[in-house]
């Protein structure tokens, strides 16, 4: 079978990068279900496959895409029939820049007549908020929370969750105009780290208190300074290397490296400090009904109004381009969603 999608065929920018054309779709597995897309979501790790700086990325040709809506139109030979003509929100291991993509079954689930700009967000960037604030390490009421990137898809679910929680949370941005949608998540200080270096702005809050959670998607320099920030306690979530997108060559990815410091697990133990890493692939590998459960569980707390959406940039296919490029420049806020023609 053949279908139409976005290839990445060369790092670089979008317009260079990708390339709509018609690509094969390998026969479905027995737990497999083919889906129609109508839409699927971008992330920041498409940004950094599409810069050559994501290992977890295939090997180019290929089709990035962690995320759609569409309608099961066949499934597996162990998968009920009922499912087809049934419309889901999918979690993919690639592929879903096409307009038809597999998945595995177990990593789908059900969502009737909700919009697909409404329902992608609650993919890739819930599970990944939900299985680090809910399941890994969970926050509680007295926690002092800091948040990188806290205007984007996974931060701004980070925000609400932890406020859900009763923490205090300090939601890191660079950019003033990003203050005011912070706020109306609940975030109780915006701190803009291009005015001033954001561990003074928080300590300046805190006094002789410490930092509870850090959910770190930058890495760099900041996974050592968060570090330094905790107290007894205190869990460093790496999920992410957005800095690694302005570093450039090899003596940019070593200096990365360099920057992050040298962390002993005895250093950990002394301190009472937890590093959590959090790969959201290799828990889908591994421990796919996470992945749905995750879903689910953020499907269920937005019906139940307890969270509300992030803000949704929608962009339809023929403006793929600049969606890919808005986000990597950081000029958007909340999830970025791209709708078939």
């Amino acid at each position: 079978m053949r279908t139409e999608a976005f290839v990445l065929k060369a790092f670089g920018e979008a317009q260079q990068a990708f390339a709509l054309q018609n690509v094969d779709i390998e026969p479905l597995e027995p737990d497999e279900v083919l889906i129609s897309s109508e839409a699927f979501g971008l992330n920041y790790a498409d940004v950094m496959a599409r810069l050559g700086l994501y290992r977890e990325a295939p090997p180019r040709p290929c089709v990035l895409g962690y995320e759609l809506v569409g309608r099961i139109t066949e499934v597996g030979s162990v998968i009920d029939p009922s499912w087809i003509g049934r419309r889901v929100l999918a979690f993919t291991r690639f592929g879903a820049y096409a307009k038809q993509a597999k998945t595995r079954f177990n990593a789908v689930v059900d969502i009737g007549n909700m919009p697909a700009a409404e329902a992608l967000p609650f993919a890739t960037q819930g599970v990944t908020a939900h299985y680090m604030a809910e399941v890994l390490s969970p926050i509680q009421a007295h926690d002092n929370v800091l948040i990188h990137a806290a205007a984007g898809g996974v931060g701004s679910f980070l925000v609400q969750l932890a406020k859900l929680k009763g923490a205090t949370v300090f939601g890191k941005i660079g950019k003033a105009d990003k203050k005011d949608y912070l706020l109306s998540l609940g975030v109780d200080f915006p701190i803009n780290y291009k005015e001033e270096p954001y561990t003074q702005q928080i300590q300046t809050v805190l006094r002789s208190e410490k930092l509870s959670v850090s959910f770190n998607a930058v890495g760099g320099r900041t996974a050592k300074q968060d570090l330094q920030m905790l107290g007894p306690g205190g869990r460093l979530f790496l999920f992410g290397g957005a800095d690694l997108g302005t570093r450039k060559g090899l003596f940019g990815k070593l200096s990365f490296l360099w920057e992050m410091g040298l962390i002993l697990p005895v250093g950990l133990m002394m301190q009472s400090k937890s590093l959590l890493g959090v790969n959201m692939l290799k828990i889908a590998d591994e421990q796919p009904l996470v992945i749905q459960h995750s879903m689910q569980q953020m499907l269920e707390l937005y019906a139940q109004g307890k969270i509300i959406l992030p803000h949704i940039n929608c962009f339809s296919q023929s403006k793929f381009y600049d969606a890919h490029e808005a986000l990597g420049n950081g000029t958007t806020t909340g999830k970025v969603v791209v709708i078939w023609d």
